[in-house]
């Protein structure tokens, strides 16, 4: 059976890819660091007939990213994707010129570092898959071709996730990991709100493909919508 491991997954676009990763027959290990949340999103999963396991992660904690890594490897004997969707907004309303540096800091530890450390420690497992697929969850907000005043800390970090994405992308190029990042859109979720023009199902979708039907020489890129974008 294949497998897969989503980070965030107890609401918005995470639940959703999980979901859909679990409909199409995949064992899906969601994660969330809050073990409320997260048991509770792995049972609605359940009931929809997925085969899903919670597994508890913090990816800015490297202790409980091992734990978790760890956990994962006493079910399954190899990881087949890895979808890092965790992360966080907190400076909408905030300008470069006045945004606290530990806001930004705590940003960049949760949304760029945070890949980084999940990708590390889970890199033995997708290592013996024959087709592993590594997706970063990114954000236009990170296009450096397109950057305007919005959320600094959170575009700062979102394109420091797509040059992380790009080093691990060379680094197991060789071995056959294709590595890539998503801008998923602004989505109708928690973080996204409301008023946001995309459904999760949109915005899931380009995370779907590439986990299960992307060719597998596609690594390296920025994606929305199934189309590489500029980053």
């Amino acid at each position: 059976m294949t497998t897969a491991l989503v980070t965030g997954a107890y609401r918005g676009i995470g639940f959703e890819v999980a979901r859909q990763l679990g409909e199409r027959g995949l064992h899906v290990f969601v994660t969330a660091r809050r073990r409320d949340a997260g048991v509770k999103a792995a049972a609605m999963l359940q009931k929809l007939g997925a085969k899903v396991s919670f597994v508890e992660l913090d990816v800015t904690d490297a202790k409980s990213i091992r734990n978790a890594a760890e956990s994962v490897a006493e079910q399954v004997d190899r990881l087949d994707v890895l979808v890092n969707n965790a992360a966080i907004l907190e400076d909408a309303d905030e300008n470069i010129v006045g945004v606290g540096p530990a806001l930004v800091s705590r940003t960049l530890d949760t949304n760029a570092l945070g890949p980084l450390r999940v990708t590390q420690a889970f890199l033995p497992l997708l290592e013996k898959s024959r087709a592993a697929r590594i997706i970063n969850v990114s954000s236009g907000a990170g296009q450096l071709s397109d950057m305007g005043t919005w959320a600094p800390a959170y575009s700062i970090s979102k394109t420091a996730l797509n040059a992380v994405t790009v080093q691990i992308a060379a680094a197991l190029h060789d071995k056959g990991v294709a590595v890539n990042s998503v801008c998923p859109g602004w989505v109708r979720t928690e973080m996204g709100g409301s008023n946001a023009p995309r459904s999760v199902e949109e915005g899931a979708d380009t995370i779907i493909w590439l986990a299960t039907e992307a060719p597998r020489d596609l690594t390296g890129k920025f994606l929305r919508d199934r189309k590489e974008i500029p980053w």
